[in-house]
């Protein structure tokens, strides 16, 4: 799954990388080092300025919701359940298809964390010697710094509580796309961890390789068999992961310290 990244980059460095027309000045964010869910992130879209003459796409960089709320939902709230969608499913989920077929997008990161419970701790919670097993951090990113290309769908609900001119009338919220988590060896692994990203958790984010941006952006491909073909996952042996402080399972810890790598897991979520 996808509960938690890192993003670090700011408008004009997304610009570049992703070929960014559009965006506005004041929709700038600080780097964001513990990105959760129903916080405002980074999306970049392709589609028609509003009311503009001009009815091309135009790729632009927007600010979102992250966890997706279907346009047809009487409220809000599920929003924060609905942060990931499976890739094997997402063609027929009523949440999901319609923003599937013609409203992709992508949430760059820098990379994002996955939690793994330490083999010595497992073997106390089945022995019902511990409740709670403490979980060591991972954090997954390209093996060549490059940027975190997360595959993911936006979608627009009304408030209709509110008149058409609120600023809050419109919510624009967006939903990662996961799929299984690799098999094959990490590019690199830590000495003492895990040497696959599936044995750190069965799902992870789907990773679009630049090769993709521009299919999966493009709005005039609605058809479903045509669209699953880009939901293959990309290259094996692209990643690394390593070990960060437990400091980041805490909302509240923000900033560059989350990122710094350990030399291995923290006492007591040995792997």
């Amino acid at each position: 799954m996808c509960g938690r990244y890192a993003a670090s980059r700011g408008p004009e460095d997304l610009a570049g990388i992703f070929e960014v027309e559009k965006w506005e000045p004041e929709e700038t964010f600080e780097a964001d080092y513990n990105v959760a869910p129903t916080k405002e992130v980074y999306a970049v879209l392709d589609r028609p300025l509003k009311d503009a003459e001009d009815p091309r796409p135009v790729r632009q960089l927007r600010k979102l919701k992250w966890g997706l709320v279907p346009s047809w939902s009487k409220t809000p709230e599920g929003g924060a359940r609905m942060i990931n969608a499976r890739a094997e499913t997402v063609h027929e989920k009523p949440s999901y298809r319609r923003a599937f077929a013609g409203r992709r997008c992508i949430i760059p990161a820098d990379g994002y964390y996955e939690w793994v419970t330490g083999t010595q701790e497992r073997d106390l919670e089945v022995e019902g010697k511990k409740k709670r097993p403490r979980k060591q951090p991972y954090f997954v990113l390209p093996a060549d710094g490059s940027v975190f290309a997360m595959a993911g769908l936006y979608e627009f609900w009304r408030d209709k509580t509110l008149p058409d001119d609120h600023p809050q009338a419109w919510w624009v919220t967006c939903s990662v796309i996961t799929t299984e988590a690799e098999q094959a060896p990490l590019a690199v692994a830590p000495a003492n961890g895990p040497h696959a990203l599936a044995d750190i958790h069965p799902r992870m984010p789907l990773m679009l390789t630049p090769d993709r941006w521009e299919s999966w952006l493009d709005p005039s491909r609605t058809d479903p068999d045509d669209l699953c073909e880009l939901l293959a996952p990309p290259p094996a042996g692209l990643m690394r992961a390593y070990p960060v402080s437990t400091a980041v399972s805490n909302v509240r810890n923000n900033g560059p310290e989350l990122l710094k790598e350990l030399e291995g897991p923290e006492e007591g979520t040995l792997f």
